[in-house]
């Protein structure tokens, strides 16, 4: 209708008049509402002609363009004839919204990757923990215990090793430049391995056929990638046994890309010598269970040699991260007000 966003592909719509896109109104749907002070800090953000509505009821009439939805359902699909994009406000490609996905094949999905700095540096925290026991000498301290000062587990120093960061996405990016910092070379690992890493990067860059050879060359693995159905079970036994000795393990990707149990062999038996984790195999499934819920299968927590974290790596829903959330997602809506391709576009076949 006039006055309003053609029902076509978002950002290829093309204009005579440079300033045609003010006249016009995108409309956008919020599955998940803010809360009041994140709303109106979103909302500053966002430039007129973008109509925005919130919660779980499909409005009405039904009229958005976009819809941001993690999880979204089959009725916020199928409610608006517009329906041109699912922005989902993480980095990520939940399991069933894939599935869902596939029968809308005319909505592009796309990424927010607001928690890339913060999920880097949890990397980071997790791997000079592992390196440096943080976690048992602290315990051991706690009880007023001085024997570890004098009769030291294995410490590693980082300095002069190599690390292999799977996955070289926004995340894996920031991981590099850390571990150079500390000193490290650094080596990479994606699917497409035609990226041009920058000056600033000083990286190596590899494609997934050279994994065994890159893991022959390092002494750490740090796991940033996407699960996808190329990356679940990638890392197992054999992949572990290739690390150069002093090994250690990050992930803050996702469990299943490492083989749960030949990840609790390795470090029960000392061939990784520690690891930090973030991601895991088995999640509460409501919030009943959170207080008390094994991540694994297997008893990860009797291993003194593993820093544990709950997924708390892009540090979801502190103060933080919830305006860096919703500054990304104004500055994606306002790039498609203004006839722009929205940005982070996951492929379904690749899963990322």
């Amino acid at each position: 209708s006039e006055g309003e966003w053609p029902s076509g592909r978002l950002g290829t719509v093309r204009r005579s008049e440079t300033e045609r896109w003010r006249s016009m109104t995108l409309h956008v749907h919020i599955s998940h509402p803010p809360k009041e002070q994140y709303r109106a800090y979103f909302e500053q953000r966002l430039d007129t002609g973008i109509s925005v509505t919130y919660g779980a009821e499909v409005p009405n009439p039904p009229r958005y363009q976009i819809l941001v939805a993690g999880r979204p359902r089959r009725e916020e699909l199928e409610a608006s004839p517009n329906l041109r994009a699912l922005i989902i406000p993480w980095a990520g490609l939940p399991e069933e919204t894939a599935e869902l996905m596939a029968e809308f094949p005319h909505v592009s999905i796309h990424n927010l990757h607001y928690n890339a700095a913060a999920t880097a540096e949890t990397a980071l925290a997790l791997l000079l923990a592992a390196a440096k026991f943080i976690v048992p000498i602290d315990r051991a301290f706690r009880r007023h215990d001085w024997t570890l000062r004098y009769e030291l587990p294995p410490i590693v120093t980082l300095e002069g090793r190599t690390a292999c960061i799977l996955g070289f996405g926004a995340i894996g990016r920031r991981i590099a430049r850390y571990c150079r910092a500390l000193g490290m070379e650094v080596l990479a690992l994606r699917r497409r391995s035609n990226v041009i890493p920058t000056e600033e990067d000083e990286v190596e860059v590899y494609g997934p056929d050279a994994l065994h050879q890159v893991l022959a060359r390092s002494h750490v693995l740090i796991i940033a990638a996407p699960l996808t159905a190329e990356t679940r079970g990638l890392i197992g036994a054999q992949e572990l046994s290739l690390l150069r000795s002093p090994a250690l393990l990050v992930n803050v990707g996702r469990g299943p890309i490492v083989q749960e149990k030949a990840l609790y062999n390795a470090l029960k038996s000392g061939q990784l010598l520690a690891a930090g984790i973030d991601v895991w195999y088995d999640y509460p499934a409501d919030k009943s269970q959170r207080s008390h819920h094994p991540p694994s299968s297997l008893p990860f927590h009797e291993l003194d040699n593993v820093v544990m974290s709950p997924h708390r790596g892009g540090a979801q829903g502190t103060p933080d991260s919830e305006k860096r959330r919703y500054a990304e997602l104004a500055t994606v809506l306002n790039a498609a007000a203004r006839g722009k391709e929205l940005p982070n576009r996951i492929i379904l076949e690749r899963g990322y």
